[in-house]
Parts: C-alpha cells; structure tokens; sequence
C-alpha cells in the first residue's frame, strides 16, 4: 500500500501551453498530461488549472513557476485543493470515511480523473472567492435603495455587471463544471470513479450556488442602475421644462417690448 498526494491550484483565468520545458513528452494533450521523472503527473486544463498526482515537491515547484508563465490573469496567491490518495489493489476505489482517496493504481487515467476534479473544485474555489468580493462591493448600493437614495455609481455597478458576466462565462463556457472528461466516457471503470469524486467534492450543487448567486448579484445591479437612469432621466425632463419656460418667458418678454 502507497500513500500520495494531489494538488491542484487555479493559477489564472485561462493556461495556454503546449509543452514544458525540462519534462518528458506529453502522454495526453486533452488534457495535456506530462509524466514525472520520479513518478506521478503533471496535468494542466485550459481553464487556467495544474494539477501534480504524486509529484515530487521539487517538481511541483517547477510546475506551478512554468505553468505561471503562461496563464492570463495570474492568481497572486492560488487557490489550492488536495487529497490524500491511498493506493491499494483490495480496496473498493472512492473517498474513505478518513477522507482519503483510494483506488487500485495509479494509472495515467485515474491520475487524469483525479486531476480533472481536483482542478474543478480548486477552480469553483477561486470563483467563490471572486462572487464574494462582488457581494461585498455591490452591498452598499443596495443599502442606499433600502434608504431611497442613491449616488452616481454608474461605471461601478458596470464593472460589477462585468465581472459577473465574465465568471459566469469562464464557468459554464471554459471550466465546464458539469462535463465529465473524455476519458471517462469510455471506461465504465473511470466513469464511477470520477462519479465519486464529482460527488464528494459537490461539484455539481458548488455551481447550483454560484449560479444563484451570480444571478442575485445581476438582478441587484440591474435594479440600482435601473433606478438610477430612471432619475437621470427624471432630470432631464425637469431641465426641458425649465428650458421651454424660459423660452415662454423669452418671447412674452419681446411681446411686452413690441407693444
């Protein structure tokens, strides 16, 4: 029996590479899957995601500076998931009542499996975090419409309408929460085991919840700066008024000096 670990971090929103300098050549390019010169994987998702199986620390090291070469957006500090994994032919593959993950080898699929989960959850993490900061930014507009009063915060609340959009983009359109990979598609044996995981780390009802919450957020936005184009525009129609009064007041004025 064999005890190891896998890691996986969010490193940026998106990872464009095709090969690692220093690595022995890819064994998978979807995902792109390198294998450890001790051992193990090094497994890297296009949604801005590495994952190391049974790395080695230096190489985990390595991964994590070559693959920050290459992300867009890069995470100053990224957001991490582990799981201890227990490698045992006698043993029913799946999370134990200690929280560690066993399965019967380590193989290049299994590892890819593991990885694609990890790498999910270390991604949801890192959106949660981003839906989070939203909430905290946007919670003073909704106090002034409470209070009925608002300020100019036009551009702001856009930023905030962006940001959600742009989470809910990379979710749903790059990380595919909801997809199983490839590989599991064609062994029954990967399938359940990625079933298991999926599961354990609730990846499924994690995005339920960032659903709900980006739609809160959008619908609040939405309302303050509908509220506040609505006075804009109540502005404008006082400002007309006074101008055709004064236009009124011109002309009785010329009539008063033509007579």
């Amino acid at each position: 029996m064999d005890t190891v670990r896998a890691k996986a971090w969010s490193i940026g929103s998106r990872l464009t590479i095709r090969e690692l300098a220093g690595w022995p050549p890819p064994i998978s390019t979807i995902p792109l899957t390198f294998p450890g010169h001790q051992g193990g994987f090094a497994v890297l998702f296009r949604f801005g995601a590495v994952c190391s199986v049974a790395l080695e620390r230096a190489e985990e090291d390595l991964l994590l500076a070559q693959a920050a070469e290459f992300a867009t957006e890069p995470r100053k500090i990224p957001v991490c998931e582990e799981v201890e994994i227990v490698i045992a032919e006698d043993r029913e593959e799946g999370i134990d009542p200690a929280g560690r993950l066993n399965i019967r080898e380590l193989s290049p699929g299994r590892a890819q499996v593991i990885a694609c989960v990890l790498a999910k959850s270390a991604v949801l993490s890192d959106y949660e975090g981003e839906v989070t900061a939203v909430f905290e930014r946007i919670e003073p507009f909704a106090q002034e419409l409470k209070a009925g009063r608002s300020r100019k915060g036009g551009k702001m609340i856009l930023r905030e309408l962006g940001d959600v959009l742009l989470i809910q983009s990379r979710m749903v359109g790059r990380a595919e929460i909801r997809e199983k990979p490839d590989i599991a598609w064609d062994d029954p044996e990967l399938d359940r085991l990625y079933e298991k995981l999926a599961q354990e780390f609730e990846l499924g009802d994690r995005e339920d919840a960032m659903i709900r919450k980006l739609e809160l957020i959008s619908r609040s936005a939405n309302a303050y700066y509908d509220h506040m184009m609505g006075k804009r525009a109540l502005r404008v129609e006082w400002y007309i008024v006074l101008l055709i009064l004064v236009e009124i007041i011109i002309l009785l004025y010329e009539m008063l000096l033509q007579r």
